[in-house]
């Protein structure tokens, strides 16, 4: 007898389990305040990257290759993040958040995204609870801008135009910029949240 299972949504399912991933990587780190003491924000693209690698690594057991052209990452930086340990990175996490400035180590965002997806997988992932907390602290701040676009995009099917994601990110403006001008300079269609975030970090420049 043929057992025949429902299709599942793959896009929305990864999606929603990268940022899972992202957001407790995040709580691991100290919160979206954390980064922001030591002016690192600039991490948190880098960070969601490493949460979609890991995820797509681990429930849908793609190769290195696979992820990279996914991700529209070197296969160097995919490597590094896939095979960053863990247990080095929590041991020295701290002083690496202090001293590492704007640009996180591929290592480091990948190491972070494996004790996520550890502590995930262990049952210790407070989300609901947490992603209130980015949210809000994204709107009070109003610099924390992956943060802020991420909370927006909630529940939004990928792959998505310029006029949806106009509609959805209207109103926010990151470095001085409207998210509309910042749009305009990104290529269409979007297929995944940290393409969304990686996108935006090229057309500001960062």
């Amino acid at each position: 007898m043929i057992e025949v299972k429902p299709v599942v949504d793959s896009e929305k399912e990864l999606d929603t389990k990268a940022l899972r991933v992202f957001l407790k990587a995040l709580e691991i780190l100290g919160g979206p305040r954390k980064l922001i003491e030591y002016r690192n924000l600039t991490w948190l693209p880098s960070l969601m990257e490493a949460s979609y690698a890991i995820i797509l690594k681990e429930e849908y057991f793609k190769t290195t290759e696979e992820i990279a052209a996914r991700l529209g990452l070197t296969k160097q930086t995919v490597k590094k993040m896939l095979e960053a340990d863990p247990e080095a990175v929590k041991a020295k996490l701290f002083q690496e958040v202090e001293t590492e400035g704007p640009k996180i180590k591929d290592h480091t965002a990948g190491g972070l995204a494996k004790l996520a997806y550890r502590e995930i997988k262990a049952g210790r992932d407070e989300l609901t609870l947490f992603a209130e907390f980015a949210k809000t602290a994204a709107e009070n701040l109003g610099i924390t801008w992956a943060v802020q676009v991420l909370a927006r995009i909630k529940g939004l099917d990928f792959p998505v135009e310029k006029e949806e994601l106009m509609g959805r990110l209207s109103g926010i403006s990151i470095s001085g910029k409207p998210i509309e001008e910042i749009l305009e300079r990104i290529s269409f269609p979007v297929n995944n949240p940290a393409e969304l975030l990686h996108k935006i970090k090229e057309a500001l420049g960062d």
